[in-house]
């Protein structure tokens, strides 16, 4: 099975996720854990709406299979009209959800942020007014993804954040020690408008390249871009009620007290690079194959179970163990990235107990997104819809009830509170996994990570993990920095070592 694509999109998804980091490490330096921060992570996740909604999820779902049926097919220049169709549409409908967006910005605080007021609601308002339009880009930009990725050509595609970040991290470099924290935060703000064009116009040349066909005018292909238009609701419904998952989070982490917000924005700054690099980066390349799967409906089903037991072994390879080095390094990840300036010791911790909180269901959530591929290409946007709404529901009921009740019930501070909201989710995240699973059984035949390389996969983790907590009673007064890499370093080789001895397939080929 080849696997080019999927080291191609880990590739470029893992030289932006550093960035992010750095740019993350900036901010934590300059901002801490304190007001500003708290207005910044909230302005930043509120217009994070539109992008979510009408960017890569929903048109991976619905645009991809389409556009990359047709080019296996040969019907290069329908392939092209439908291209250029989708992106008058979206460029349509971005416009007017910005300019919505900046009018109704205090109402969309008061919304999704309950907890601010004073100084810190009027700062996310004028934050979310700044940042709002420069996320529009950032939709067209997830547009060129879905060309670039139906022709095969992944890097660039995932890699053009490193121009967000980029912009952001100079801004910080610049003006971090001059301004106030407030002033910082507006200066930030700007910074990632410039960024947003800059990702997108960094892939145009590129999308003119692989497609020199495009068209705004549908034409003959329009049957085909109804297909997507009608794909489209399922697909932004499903990253609707996925969405309301993670407003549902800002909203009890607002409520949990100063600094709880930030904290959980830097721990999903970490818990998202092995969704980004592993479940992201396999899914997404198999995608546009598995679209493109001819013949009758056992050959298209048996070419789709070869896939996905491949994807989902490669994906347990790589997840297993990020899981259990949350759990057991999660303190020194963060000291390692975050602690200095603003950001203390002290802040590590928190942000440990939220990582410790989503290793609950970080397997759960890579291997979904594999099964909702294959549901996507076989052309069903409706059935993960459902399921990410039982998700969604489930999660919201435990997070709003947990988080809130278990520290006061325990009598300890209230931002341990995100552990258990970020834990929460992962139990939620397995429900919609079994519910994704079983759909696709349904349709494919049954195809499922084997019990036996699951429990040598876990066993290599938690005996790497020993190793590195033992390392740690020597290494514990070091620089974070210097300890971070060392631990984990030695972390990785062991697991290596450990899983190759034992005979896992995937660590031979590492």
């Amino acid at each position: 099975m080849r696997t080019g694509g999927a080291r191609l999109v880990a590739a470029g998804i893992l030289l932006s996720r550093v960035f992010g980091l750095v740019r993350q490490r900036a901010s934590a330096h300059f901002l801490g854990s304190g007001m500003a921060a708290d207005a910044l992570a909230a302005a930043f996740r509120i217009p994070n709406l539109l992008q979510n909604l009408f960017g890569e999820g929903s048109l991976s779902a619905s645009f991809i299979p389409v556009y990359a049926r047709l080019l296996a097919e040969g019907r290069t220049e329908e392939a092209g009209r439908v291209a250029g169709a989708v992106l008058g549409l979206l460029a349509l409908v971005v416009s007017v959800v910005v300019a919505l967006g900046v009018l109704c910005a205090p109402w969309l605080v008061d919304l999704l942020a309950p907890g601010f007021g004073g100084d810190t609601r009027e700062l996310t308002v004028l934050l979310v007014r700044v940042i709002f339009p420069g996320l529009g880009l950032l939709v067209l930009s997830a547009w060129c993804l879905g060309v670039l990725n139906a022709h095969r050509r992944f890097f660039l595609s995932y890699a053009s954040p490193v121009m967000w970040n980029a912009a952001i991290i100079i801004a910080l470099l610049w003006q971090g020690p001059q301004q106030r924290m407030e002033a910082l935060a507006v200066t930030v703000a700007w910074a990632s408008v410039l960024g947003a064009f800059l990702q997108f116009v960094v892939q145009l040349p590129t999308v003119w390249r692989v497609d020199r066909t495009l068209s705004l005018t549908a034409g003959d292909a329009a049957p085909h871009v109804r297909t997507v238009v009608r794909n489209f609701g399922p697909a932004l419904a499903t990253r609707g009620v996925v969405q309301l998952s993670g407003y549902v989070d800002t909203i009890i982490a607002s409520l949990l007290g100063a600094g709880a917000l930030a904290t959980l924005s830097y721990a999903q700054a970490i818990s998202m690079l092995p969704v980004s690099l592993f479940g992201m980066s396999i899914a997404a390349s198999e995608l546009p194959a598995m679209s493109g799967a001819t013949g009758n409906d056992d050959e298209i089903a048996a070419a789709l179970r070869r896939r996905l037991e491949s994807g989902l072994q490669r994906v347990a390879y790589f997840v297993i163990p990020s899981a259990m080095a949350f759990v057991a390094l999660g303190g020194v990840l963060a000291s390692a990235l975050y602690e200095g300036g603003a950001f203390t010791r002290e802040d590590s911790k928190w942000v440990w107990g939220a990582l410790g909180g989503s290793a609950v269901g970080l397997l759960a959530g890579t291997m979904g997104r594999l099964y909702a591929s294959a549901s996507f290409a076989l052309g069903d946007t409706r059935a993960p819809f459902r399921f990410a709404f039982a998700r969604v529901t489930l999660g919201a009921a435990l997070g709003s009830t947990l988080a809130m009740w278990a520290p006061r019930a325990l009598d300890v501070d209230g931002r341990w509170g995100i552990a258990v909201l970020t834990a929460a989710s992962g139990f939620a995240g397995w429900l919609e996994f079994v519910l994704l699973r079983a759909h696709v059984h349904k349709r494919i035949g049954r195809v499922e990570l084997p019990r036996g390389l699951a429990i040598r996969i876990w066993a290599c983790a938690v005996i790497a993990a020993a190793v590195a907590v033992l390392l740690l009673r020597v290494t514990s007064a070091w620089h974070p920095l210097l300890n971070g890499a060392v631990v984990c370093g030695v972390y990785c080789a062991t697991y290596l070592g450990v899983a190759r001895a034992t005979g896992v397939d995937h660590a031979r080929r590492a």
